[in-house]
């Protein structure tokens, strides 16, 4: 119990003090922190309130924040870059397309017409060569003793035909003495009779060795290009083969059939009845380059029921070898020129409930809803009957942002501007208030909003 007593033992009223002193101490802090934070709102009103008399002093701001949100004086005054071109009266040429294939005017196969080896190749292959060339030599000497051996056979029976012709001769004294009867002459006359068959005959042989010595020499029927031969050096050829020794094809002038849809037929056939001979362009394959430019030759006499297209053939000079056999190509007929329109670029018409119209920019810069009728189009141009002048500029890309009366700055299509009076547009009405705007934000120390 003695020690209980000694030992130091907190007083039941001491746990109360200590939290009132540890509280005193918490809420002294509480107070210094709201302290902090008023002086630091303070501060802030203060420095934002010395920036806005600074800009306000500033007359170019205002405009400055009005363009960053919407462009020059706003949405309502927005100016929408565009691509202008000119509107200019023309002719416009009525064009037929359609889709062609090249064929060689002449094709032909080269073959053998004897059996026999061959000596010598004459051409190369892709060889252009002339009608009359030589092409191919076969071993003429097998047709050489044939013809020896007929003009034998002729020398031996117009020998026994002179023979027979003097015995001739003979028979007749004697007949006429009354020593021969009348048979026996005009057996001798029969005789003669058949050496000149014989005679005959063998001048056809000799014709024939003839002949086969002339087919030993190969020549070009026509003028052309040759192909890949099939043919080499040695080999033995025959007149039944089917592949043939070489194929030439007529390249100098060439032909290109193409459809047309049979709705198109009438005003063709029309032209080609009164004589008008019909200019035909070939394009090539993405239609984008023009290779030659022809004449139409002929139509054909029906139309293909299961397509209801007809068939038209026009002829090439082809003097520069551009057009090659099976070649495809795009086919643009000339069939008429529509005279004195107004011409602006496809990309310029707009097409609405209305009907079709275009964006016409005016003097101040200021589109306007122009409606107007297509005559013709042809490529990328458009031949317009009514509603625009020559010079008008017409929108030709940005179509998109534009309605009736908004502001554009228009640019050719080259990038340059559409003229003196969208450069003055675009640029500040006053040139220094950017020196007096950087100036005003390098005193008040912060970045633009």
């Amino acid at each position: 119990m003695g020690r209980l007593n000694s030992m130091d033992l907190p007083e039941p009223g001491s746990h109360a003090t200590t939290d009132a002193s540890a509280a005193k101490p918490s809420k002294g802090r509480w107070w210094l922190w709201a302290l902090v934070i008023a002086c630091i709102v303070v501060a802030i009103w203060y420095f934002r309130g010395s920036r806005i008399p600074s800009e306000a002093a500033d007359p170019s701001a205002p405009a400055t924040s009005g363009r960053g949100r919407g462009g020059a004086g706003g949405i309502g005054n927005f100016v929408v870059p565009v691509v202008v071109a000119a509107a200019h009266r023309g002719d416009l040429p009525v064009y037929f397309n359609g889709l062609g294939t090249v064929t060689a005017f002449n094709t032909v196969t080269v073959r053998s017409r004897v059996d026999g080896q061959i000596v010598n190749v004459a051409f190369k292959e892709g060889q252009f060569v002339r009608e009359g060339d030589l092409l191919v030599q076969i071993d003429p000497r097998p047709f050489q003793v044939q013809l020896e051996q007929a003009q034998g056979q002729l020398a031996k029976d117009q020998a026994q035909r002179k023979d027979a012709e003097v015995n001739l001769e003979r028979y007749k004294l004697l007949f006429n003495e009354g020593v021969i009867p009348q048979q026996q002459l005009d057996t001798q006359a029969a005789l003669v009779g058949q050496f000149d068959g014989a005679i005959t005959s063998d001048q056809s042989q000799i014709d024939n060795a003839k002949l086969q010595l002339t087919y030993c020499r190969i020549t070009a029927p026509i003028s052309g290009r040759v192909g890949l031969r099939l043919i080499d050096p040695g080999n033995i050829v025959h007149a039944t083969d089917v592949s043939g020794l070489v194929v030439i094809t007529q390249l100098q002038p060439i032909a290109v059939l193409f459809s047309l849809p049979q709705d198109q037929l009438p005003q063709v056939n029309a032209k080609l009845r009164a004589g008008v001979q019909l200019t035909v362009d070939a394009f090539d394959r993405d239609d984008t380059q023009k290779i030659a430019t022809g004449k139409l030759l002929t139509i054909d006499n029906q139309i293909d029921p299961t397509t209801g297209t007809y068939k038209l053939k026009s002829v090439f000079s082809n003097s520069d070898s551009a057009l090659f056999p099976n070649q495809f190509v795009n086919v643009h007929l000339l069939v008429d020129t529509k005279h004195n329109l107004m011409i602006v670029p496809t990309a310029a018409i707009q097409r609405g409930p209305q009907g079709t119209y275009v964006y016409a920019v005016g003097s101040d810069n200021t589109v306007k809803i122009r409606p107007v009728t297509i005559a013709q189009t042809t490529g990328n141009q458009i031949g317009v009957g009514d509603g625009l002048n020559a010079g008008d500029l017409v929108v030709i890309d940005g179509q998109d942002k534009l309605q009736d009366g908004s502001k554009v700055t228009p640019l050719t299509a080259g990038g340059n501007n559409g003229g003196a009076q969208a450069s003055t547009n675009a640029a500040p009405a006053n040139p220094s208030a950017a020196p007096a705007r950087n100036a005003s934000r390098s005193q008040s120390g912060g970045s633009p909003r």
